[in-house]
């Protein structure tokens, strides 16, 4: 995950909260009142409807297992754009999601930082039910970040971190969802999409970010393929201890319709990491696929402690956590329409 702006935006997050008055109403798992009130219901504006009121069964997600294949990501090494350690990241997860009767596509492009040489990337496009043209789309970036530019001393900025949370949890997720993908019950097509190039970062300040979603809105729109998405889920810092997930207010502004669904899901399922309140803004994958019209939220950790620092390592992540997420992203696989 890269730029997060406004988080002390108070002005904003006031003018979101009052924008998004469902969030503060809608009934949550685990908020109690000393006096609860029932207020009559407001009236409903029309809006498209993501996900349809049904639910399938629950998917048993091995987060012991994702956490295993998170410990081998990492023992790759950083795994920057157009580095060798990425090239045998980009060959471990084709093996694998075709092993479990998966397409996949490399979408390939170039990636020229200020200041840098060029290098190759690739998006990795992974299809399941590839004849259904109404999909939706998991999504997260796989690249690590080149320096470590949120430690304390800047002497530590170039040494080598895992980025176990930001950039490799949400690889790992979707190898063990994989697992389960195809005895869903869904009746839209499924992508897991993962974007290259969006640590690809060496000063914050004047480089540009976001190489892969870009790449990919910009491949959507040109060429408007018969499929069409409508939805998508971006994961980012999302597997720490003890996550909190506030609606991002790009997600909430842009996609609206789509946060509810995901939000209501899970207080259906009193899955309480996803909390119901509108949260700070940030810059991220989301945005690209926003500006190509496919709705967009993103799933993320603000707080999480150990961003862009050498302390991201695999015991920094909680199978628990992946686990949450899974259940409510299972539930809405298997409502969208």
């Amino acid at each position: 995950m890269t730029q997060l702006t406004g988080r002390f935006a108070s002005v904003l997050a006031v003018l979101a909260i009052l924008s998004a008055g469902w969030f503060l109403i809608m009934p949550h798992a685990g908020t109690t009142s000393a006096e609860p009130q029932q207020p009559p219901p407001p009236a409903k504006p029309p809006r498209e409807q993501f996900a349809a009121d049904r639910a399938g069964p629950a998917v048993a997600f091995d987060s012991a297992r994702a956490l295993r294949y998170l410990d081998e990501l990492c023992k790759l090494g950083p795994r920057l754009s157009g580095s060798e350690a990425m090239k045998k990241q980009q060959d471990l997860i084709e093996k694998h999601f075709k092993a479990l009767g998966a397409t996949v596509e490399f979408q390939r492009f170039t990636g020229e930082q200020r200041n840098q040489k060029p290098v190759p990337m690739a998006n990795i496009i992974i299809t399941w039910h590839p004849d259904r043209t109404r999909r939706v789309m998991i999504c997260s970036h796989y690249d690590t970040r080149p320096v470590a530019d949120q430690e304390p001393e800047r002497r530590l900025w170039h040494r080598p971190f895992a980025s176990a949370n930001d950039g490799t949890s949400g690889v790992a997720w979707m190898m063990e969802l994989g697992h389960h993908i195809k005895d869903l019950q869904t009746t839209v097509g499924v992508d897991f999409v993962l974007f290259d190039g969006e640590e690809y970062v060496f000063d914050g300040h004047q480089d540009r970010y976001f190489f892969g979603s870009d790449h990919f809105a910009e491949e959507y729109q040109k060429h408007k393929p018969a499929h069409r998405y409508a939805g998508a889920v971006l994961l980012d810092l999302f597997a720490g201890k003890d996550p909190h997930f506030p609606v991002e207010q790009n997600s909430l502004f842009q996609a609206g319709a789509l946060a509810q669904e995901i939000w209501k899901i899970a207080a259906e399922l009193g899955v309480t990491a996803f909390v119901n309140r509108v949260g700070p803004q940030v810059q991220d994958d989301h945005l690209a696929l926003n500006r190509a019209g496919i709705p967009a939220v993103d799933v993320i950790d603000f707080d999480y402690p150990h961003w862009h620092r050498l302390s991201d390592t695999p015991e920094q992540v909680s199978g628990a956590s992946m686990e949450q997420v899974a259940r409510v992203l299972t539930a809405w696989l298997q409502r969208a329409r």
